[in-house]
């Protein structure tokens, strides 16, 4: 009999090795990759709370975009469904 448990917390999968060689996700990270640090210097703040990191949002939101997903709710909502976007928020 094999041990199934609901409750694991963790997956052990390289979420890079379930997406195909041609995937629209390795277009959109070697895009943001491309971008020089002092583009997106910039768009920093020191107020407030910490931020996510600017390259990890930015590929989640133009990933979403190719999903015709367009608002806060649906991105998220894609984030938690989809290895695509797993793979790119890490």
């Amino acid at each position: 009999m094999s041990y199934y448990n609901m409750k694991q917390v963790v997956l052990p999968m390289d979420l890079e090795v379930r997406l195909k060689e041609n995937d629209i996700a390795f277009a959109i990270n070697d895009l943001v990759e491309s971008i020089p640090e002092s583009a997106l210097e910039p768009l920093r703040k020191d107020t407030g709370r910490p931020p996510y990191a600017s390259r990890m949002m930015l590929k989640i939101i133009l990933c979403g975009y190719t999903q015709s997903a367009f608002s806060g709710r649906k991105i998220e909502a894609l984030l938690e469904d989809s290895v695509r976007m797993m793979w790119l928020s890490q």
